[in-house]
């Protein structure tokens, strides 16, 4: 225990003294005031304080307080931290940016869980304490190390002198001299005794003599240190020279200096000892005090000692063209048409459009599926049965609400009876028509699909296409009939028998296209290289597909009918791959080079359109079953929030400013293979620490909502994982799960005077959302 003490006082006054080591001040119960060299600092009940090294402080309390000091020495400071010399710790509860409060609470817990063990002295206490004590050290490190201060003597604009200023201030401790310092900054000795002359109006030496001889007079002040000590400490080889300059300077010895100028004053402090006032650990007060530090909760999701740390600053008034957020339409998939029946599925739709926006409702095998029912024979005059009977009910739904339908046509569906398709084709049209109109049949969507991979010829392909555009601009001259282009984003070309799409004589519409980044990855790989080189594939291939169509003159409305981010290709590693932000992102990348974006409405759908009930990886789904929401459908819904034009936008972050003052979205994207996020270790080397200051903000009150959308808010399978049982889940558990699984909100009230500085703590491909809102006052 040699490198810590720890004490609980009850303190009146602390005399002026000059701090040794690293100093931790936290008051339990009461009040005191500490006084700085620069400034005075009121603390009250759970209230805590950092003093550096060497700095200057005194202490006044009220009567009965309650003060945890905890004490680190620079022995043991300098042995395990080789910065410590440079750095100073800037921490203060009262004055903290948004997002530090769970750091600091994490200190109180530490703080009460060291004076615990230090009074109770059970087996292997001295191990618990060096933890806590280690853990608090990381915290500071990690979250508030600042360069330690130089003292500027003069306004200077020359950054080559301010950095030597600053070696000087950090080293005049240690044997510098005029050759080393030039050595270090790659200059002759001549020259920088030349320019700092110039520049400074005093010598190399003398300057360095000053800056001694001021930490000096503060040692000989509020220390009891021997003369011949504080020599040494302070850069002096000895006594005697260290006498020789300060009477020079102050035109008295060291030793009369101080007892000329040092203040005797008594320290009323009562120190409570475990071995002489074990009543004050147990007392009642003390216990319950403790307790509040030990029960917060806030700080148990933070582990601070393993998030890398990011600076960010924003402009809040650059001046850009206005550029709005642009949100696509969004299209979901169902299957057949028939499944729109389905109460599930209904309710499910609805709650899209309603949250998101929802304009269209992808279904296949419109014609030959199982949607149309074979006509029944009757001896009816007008039969009171109809083929249409399941396609009238499910399109009743979509015009009532305001749907539209996107059909994607196979190649294969027509080509499997062709004449009996386009007659029956016709023939639904004609229905829809008398049924429903025009107006709603002009808002429908029909892509012409046939995968890359086909045997199929140019020429056969084209055909059909044209029959398929031809029957329907006959009966809805107006109708969107498009095609799918199955494009390679190496080659950057479609295949051979696709290219007929480019011919200028065939007439379109629009294009679709798919963008899955899982295509460009080896999930056995453990490295991070290829997955990097996925970050903006989604991007990137669209920007490719337009150039390649624009080349051709082929410049259409863009549909991206199915995309995907990195998943994981098994269904443990696409459940634990929390991946918000790359949602986020990719939407709001594309946003203004498409038309819509597709999705699967839920993983029952999906999974039923393949020919097992394996994992799918070519799309995205919007809910798993029961309706529980999958990570997409909150991004989105982040997205949908966004609003205004954006002032700022980076990698990792947008701002934007709408009529109720402002947005701001971080993210923590991360494109690493999703293995690792079963893995607990790795991913919380994933994990950023974000420090933002936006400038320029327009002052006066706001109130402020934070959204956390990751994988302890929001994250639908976390959930789902932690309440699992072999023996089944009832209708509570499951809609226990769906409740919880939503991201997080907070509330703050600010003042700005321009300008706001806030940390935020975001876990792999966290979204943090802020709401600014300015109040009228």
């Amino acid at each position: 225990m040699n490198d810590f003490s720890i004490r609980l006082q009850e303190i009146n006054s602390l005399s002026p003294r000059m701090n040794q080591g690293l100093q931790l001040i936290m008051v339990i119960s009461g009040q005191v005031t500490v006084e700085t060299n620069s400034r005075y600092y009121s603390l009250q009940e759970k209230d805590l304080l950092v003093i550096n090294r060497n700095q200057l402080y005194q202490v006044m309390g009220n009567n009965d307080n309650r003060v945890l000091i905890v004490s680190i020495t620079d022995q043991y400071m300098n042995q395990y931290y080789s910065a410590y010399l440079n750095s100073r710790f800037e921490c203060f509860s009262k004055e903290l940016d948004m997002g530090r409060e769970k750091l600091v609470n994490k200190i109180r817990k530490l703080l009460a869980e060291t004076l615990i063990a230090y009074y109770r002295k059970d087996e292997g206490y001295q191990i618990a304490i060096q933890s806590y004590i280690s853990n608090i050290l990381l915290i500071l490190i990690r979250r508030f190390k600042q360069k330690a201060g130089s003292l500027e003597k003069v306004s200077m604009n020359d950054q080559r002198l301010q950095q030597i200023i600053h070696f000087m201030e950090e080293n005049y401790h240690q044997p510098i001299t005029l050759r080393s310092t030039a050595e270090k900054f790659y200059l002759s000795p001549g020259y920088l005794s030349r320019y700092f002359k110039q520049m400074m109006n005093t010598g190399f030496q003398r300057f360095l003599m000053e800056i001694r001889l001021e930490h000096a007079v503060k040692d000989l002040l509020y220390t009891s240190k021997p003369i011949g000590k504080i020599a040494m400490n302070n850069g002096f080889p000895n006594a005697k020279s260290f006498t020789k300059e300060f009477k020079e300077e102050y035109k008295e010895t060291p030793k009369a200096y101080r007892e000329k100028y040092q203040k005797d004053q008594v320290d009323s402090v009562k120190v409570y000892h475990p071995a002489d006032e074990p009543k004050t650990l147990h007392s009642r007060d003390i216990i319950r005090k403790l307790q509040t530090f030990l029960s917060d909760e806030s700080s148990e999701s933070l582990n601070s000692t393993q998030w890398r740390s990011e600076e960010l600053t924003i402009n809040a008034s650059q001046v850009s063209p206005a550029k709005k957020v642009v949100r696509p339409k969004h299209n979901l998939s169902v299957g057949e048409l028939r499944e729109v029946l389905k109460e599930g599925v209904r309710s499910q739709l609805l709650m899209v459009k309603e949250d998101l926006g929802l304009h269209y409702v992808g279904v296949r095998r419109l014609i030959h599926g199982s949607t149309i029912i074979p006509p029944v024979e009757t001896d009816e005059i007008i039969a009171t049965t109809s083929p249409y009977y399941n396609a009238d009910f499910a399109l009743n739904f979509l015009q009532t609400h305001g749907l539209s339908l996107f059909v994607r046509v196979d190649y294969q569906e027509i080509t499997e009876d062709e004449e009996n398709y386009f007659k029956e084709l016709d023939l639904f049209l004609k229905h829809c028509l008398n049924v429903y109109g025009r107006t709603f049949m002009e808002s429908w969507y029909f892509m012409f699909y046939e995968s890359y991979v086909t045997a199929v010829s140019h020429h056969e392909m084209k055909r059909i296409y044209q029959r398929l555009y031809d029957t329907l601009k006959n009966r809805i001259p107006s109708v969107h009939v498009g095609i799918f282009l199955p494009f390679s984003f190496k080659k950057e070309w479609t295949s051979n028998h696709h290219s007929w799409v480019l011919e200028c004589d065939v007439p379109v519409d629009f294009f679709g296209y798919e963008a899955n980044q899982n295509e460009v990855v080896d999930f056995e790989e453990l490295s991070d290289e290829q997955f990097a080189l996925a970050e903006d594939f989604i991007k990137e291939k669209t920007e490719r597909v337009k150039a390649y169509l624009r080349k051709y003159r082929k410049e259409k409305p863009l549909h991206l009918v199915s995309w995907n981010t990195l998943s994981g290709n098994t269904r443990f590693t696409n459940g634990t791959f929390f991946r918000g932000a790359l949602v986020f992102k990719n939407a709001l990348d594309i946003g203004n080079k498409v038309e819509t974006l597709g999705f699967w409405i839920n993983t029952e759908q999906h999974e039923k359109m393949g020919k097992n009930r394996g994992i799918r990886l070519e799309g995205m789904e919007l809910y798993h079953y029961f309706s529980g929401k999958r990570p997409a459908y909150f991004a989105l819904q982040f997205l949908k929030h966004l609003k205004g034009n954006i002032i700022a936008v980076g990698e990792d972050y947008v701002m934007t400013k709408n009529e109720w003052g402002y947005q701001l979205v971080l993210m923590n994207c991360n494109h690493v293979n999703p293995y690792y996020s079963t893995e607990e270790n790795i991913l919380k080397q994933l994990n950023k620490e974000l420090h933002v200051t936006i400038s320029n903000l327009e002052p006066g009150q706001y109130q402020i909502r934070k959204r956390i959308f990751d994988q302890d808010h929001g994250a639908l399978y976390k959930k789902w994982w932690d309440l699992n049982s072999k023996y089944g889940m009832d209708q509570e558990v499951i809609d226990y799960i769906i409740q919880t699984s939503q991201p997080s909100l907070e509330l703050f009230d600010e003042t700005f005077d321009q300008e706001w500085s806030l940390y935020s703590y975001l876990t792999l491909n966290a979204i943090h959302f802020f709401d600014i809102r300015k109040v009228v006052t």
